[in-house]
């Protein structure tokens, strides 16, 4: 059974917030993206909106106060997912920029691994994008158990720690301004991807025989 969510309660606590800090590209993505995404499910059943929604009042509440980061949060999979052209989006050009960044765009012939490894190393020219995606991630580890199949899952574990994490520590290294959000980023996705990874891995029997 999937969690209950109450959009309008969401978005408004999220609206008040954007109005009285000002965030006027926030703002208008806010209403964009709502709008965008309303005929859309998750795949446990709750509005689509919900995703990015959480993922803008989690930022708020890790401190982000960046009104493109938030508005580049909020709209994130538009593009990829309601077929809108980046250059539609209602937003000044730094926001279209990250949501740029976010989508995957894959090239004729181009195998699935290797659009994946361009993807993550691509998003290292775009700050705003590393934290939207990993704000993007945190929240996709966090409800897809039961919910996902375990291969899904499996999945994703590993490509957090072959991509994700990789990049997110390069980019601690190349923007040492983000190195506190990207620490409380790496770190929280890490965590949620051992306790998957406990549940979700098969284990070795304690008494295996190990010569």
């Amino acid at each position: 059974m999937s969690k209950q969510y109450n959009v309008d309660k969401m978005y408004t606590y999220l609206r008040g917030f954007l109005v009285g800090a000002r965030m006027e590209q926030s703002i208008k993505a806010l209403s964009y993206a709502r709008e965008k995404h309303k005929d859309q499910k998750r795949k446990d059943g709750v509005p689509y909106i919900v995703h990015p929604l959480q993922m803008a009042c989690y930022a708020v509440a890790l401190g982000i106060r960046d009104d493109e980061i938030i508005a580049g949060t909020l709209l994130h999979d538009v593009c990829e997912d309601c077929g809108v052209p980046i250059d539609f989006l209602p937003v000044n050009n730094s926001v279209k920029q990250i949501v740029k960044y976010m989508t995957i765009t894959p090239l004729p012939g181009e195998e699935k691994i290797d659009i994946k490894r361009r993807y993550f190393r691509n998003m290292l020219e775009c700050k705003g994008a590393i934290i939207v995606k990993g704000l993007d991630r945190y929240h996709n580890m966090s409800s897809m158990a039961g919910v996902l199949k375990p291969e899904a899952i499996r999945k994703n574990i590993t490509e957090n720690e072959e991509l994700l994490l990789p990049m997110m520590k390069e980019a601690k290294e190349k923007y040492p301004e983000l190195s506190d959000m990207l620490f409380i980023l790496r770190t929280n996705i890490t965590d949620i991807s051992n306790a998957l990874r406990d549940k979700y891995f098969d284990k070795e029997p304690e008494n295996a025989d190990k010569s």
